[in-house]
């Protein structure tokens, strides 16, 4: 559904790139209602030939044209930006943020009173068309402000609404979680090369396999436990090799994983307090 409202990105990366792209291509905003703010000539007449959008060197000029502003810059060069565009910035817009770790409430210091702020944690696969997004809405946001901002989310795959507390949690486990994927699917990779597959055809299989068993556990609302014994026979090649995981405390360090991106995560938000 077109949102019908002017969209500025503040920073051009990865992110805001695959964001773009998703909106166009769900209908969400239409190429005239973008503008990309971007320091980089280069990047800007990218963006501008690859998507059609507008394109500025001036966070300002672009927070003047719009109704939604997506702050997609580094948290290290966020309140830099802040500052910048706060003159500019009054509670008839609604401020959306990417940046990692950086609190509602440390934005809406440097926005002003009733800045109707609702702060997100996005992850890489957003770039391909299946991300997983948290969003939490800030005390002056409003539920359609909420919903718009999902609008964007949804655009390059799932996005789920949460408490701002819980976006710590959320940071460990779909922020940080493509890289713990990643590893596994280099390790399972490995491991059939070591029983003597070519690379090629051992990272193309660990991939899909991973790609086609998440697919499953959300195609069919499965326990992944179920899904699981489904394909491990007794005294079968599976459980000998899940017996070997288990070993090995494979669930215990993924849970481990999560905990320390969490905490870690707290501790980013703390400093930006």
């Amino acid at each position: 559904m077109p949102l019908g409202k002017k969209i500025a990105f503040l920073g051009s990366g990865n992110m805001a790139e695959a964001l773009v792209k998703g909106l166009l291509a769900a209908g969400t905003a239409a190429a005239a209602e973008v503008v990309c703010a971007e320091p980089r000539a280069d990047r800007r007449e990218e963006l501008r030939k690859r998507h059609g959008v507008a394109v500025t060197a001036s966070n300002l000029e672009a927070v003047r044209q719009a109704q939604v502003l997506v702050l997609s810059v580094k948290p290290q060069v966020m309140e830099a930006l802040l500052d910048e565009i706060a003159p500019a910035v009054d509670p008839s817009k609604l401020v959306v943020s990417i940046a990692a770790g950086v609190p509602i409430a440390a934005i809406a210091r440097r926005l002003g009173a009733g800045a109707r702020i609702v702060r997100t944690m996005p992850n890489t696969p957003a770039l391909v068309g299946e991300g997983a997004t948290a969003l939490a809405r800030g005390p002056h946001a409003t539920e359609a402000d909420l919903s718009e901002a999902v609008a964007l989310f949804e655009a390059v795959g799932t996005a789920v609404v949460v408490d701002e507390d819980l976006l710590d949690a959320v940071t460990g486990v779909s922020g940080s979680g493509p890289a713990f994927v990643f590893l596994a699917v280099e390790a399972l990779a490995d491991g059939g090369v070591k029983m003597g597959l070519p690379r090629p055809i051992a990272l193309a299989l660990a991939a899909q396999t991973v790609a086609g068993a998440g697919r499953l556990v959300l195609e069919t609302g499965e326990h992944p436990g179920k899904l699981k014994d489904q394909v491990t026979s007794p005294a079968g090649t599976t459980i000998a090799g899940v017996h070997a995981l288990e070993a090995a405390g494979f669930r215990a360090a993924l849970i481990a994983a999560v905990e320390a991106a969490t905490r870690r995560s707290r501790e980013l938000g703390e400093a930006a307090k």
